[in-house]
């Protein structure tokens, strides 16, 4: 089997990021809850995508890349570590947005602005719009690009993640359960895959903040990494478990959700984001209050980041 240590990477993050147990939250909640500072990550505001864009933007600079397009919603986080990265690489990132959600210069929409970043907003809820944008462009630019897909997102990113498994293997405790959010797949299918390599008996949640068919992503890309890591592992649903915490619909903040922001700040000093780990962290309390825990389980939440769309999604809720 090929590690993730076998692939070209770029130095982006600083690892390994922490892991704390959240005293007041276990207490409060009557199970042991931990969570992993991917929000800590040392670029931009940190987040998850710091890890997928160590392997995404090695592939691009082997292939002599000079541009760099990617995509999301209006407040990505995704986009700006993108553009981050870009960068401190000197590279030229070029965000295509939807213009769905806080486009005012709030948020990570004022983060672009202070790197320069150029940003175009589509009018469209399909992403192959975008992507035949990218081309259309591209081909204008006429210098090498290259496409960095929703969230980071494919096989080669998802390894990221199954590197982060292996490096929660390595800190300690022993962990019964996993909770990330779900956002574009990648994150979770790492995990799932990690977990079968590196945490065996962990069982893996997505929490979804979207309404993407991720009963069919994660597998597709837990398959794709395996692929390309040369694993030879079985792949089904029960790899991991989906909890529908979307709300009222992606990129718009939920009650239950903002409940969970407000309760990591109130009793942890630490800051999620009302889009992806307020949701997130909201899915992993109502399944500690139905019970799904026992009191003596070690519970890890994955704190994928976020920060910007505080500043952008929470005020205007």
């Amino acid at each position: 089997m090929r590690t993730p240590d076998c692939f070209d990477r770029v130095s982006l993050g600083v690892f390994p990021t922490p892991i704390q147990r959240l005293d007041n939250i276990s207490a409060l909640l009557g199970v042991n809850v931990y969570i992993k500072r991917d929000d800590l990550t040392g670029l931009g505001l940190g987040g998850n995508k710091v890890r997928k864009l160590e392997f995404l933007l090695a592939d691009a600079r082997r292939q002599g890349a000079e541009v760099v397009f990617t995509t999301g919603g209006a407040q990505s986080n995704h986009a700006m570590l993108t553009a981050a990265a870009a960068a401190r690489l000197g590279m030229r990132a070029i965000l295509i947005l939807k213009k769905r959600g806080v486009t005012a210069c709030l948020g990570n929409q004022l983060l672009e602005r202070l790197m320069g970043t150029q940003v175009i907003f589509m009018d469209t809820d399909d992403y192959a719009d975008i992507y035949a944008e990218m081309d259309r462009l591209g081909a204008k630019l006429g210098v090498p690009c290259y496409k960095i897909p929703c969230g980071g997102s494919n096989a080669l990113g998802t390894l990221g993640y199954v590197d982060c498994a292996r490096e929660i293997a390595g800190q300690g405790p022993r962990f019964d359960h996993i909770v990330c959010a779900e956002g574009s797949g990648g994150t979770l299918a790492g995990l799932a895959l990690g977990a079968k390599l590196f945490l065996p008996g962990t069982r893996v949640y997505g929490m979804m903040v979207d309404t993407d068919p991720f009963d069919e992503i994660t597998p597709r890309l837990m398959r794709g990494a395996a692929e390309l890591m040369q694993a030879d592992v079985n792949i089904g649903p029960g790899d991991f478990e989906l909890r529908d915490m979307c709300g009222p619909g992606y990129a718009i903040a939920s009650e239950a959700g903002n409940a969970a922001v407000s309760m990591m700040a109130e009793r942890e000093g630490i800051f999620l984001d009302p889009v992806y780990t307020g949701k997130a962290f909201a899915g992993l309390v109502a399944m500690a209050r139905e019970g799904r825990f026992a009191p003596h389980d070690n519970v890890l939440f994955v704190h994928t980041g976020g920060a910007g769309g505080l500043f952008a999604v929470m005020q205007e809720n």
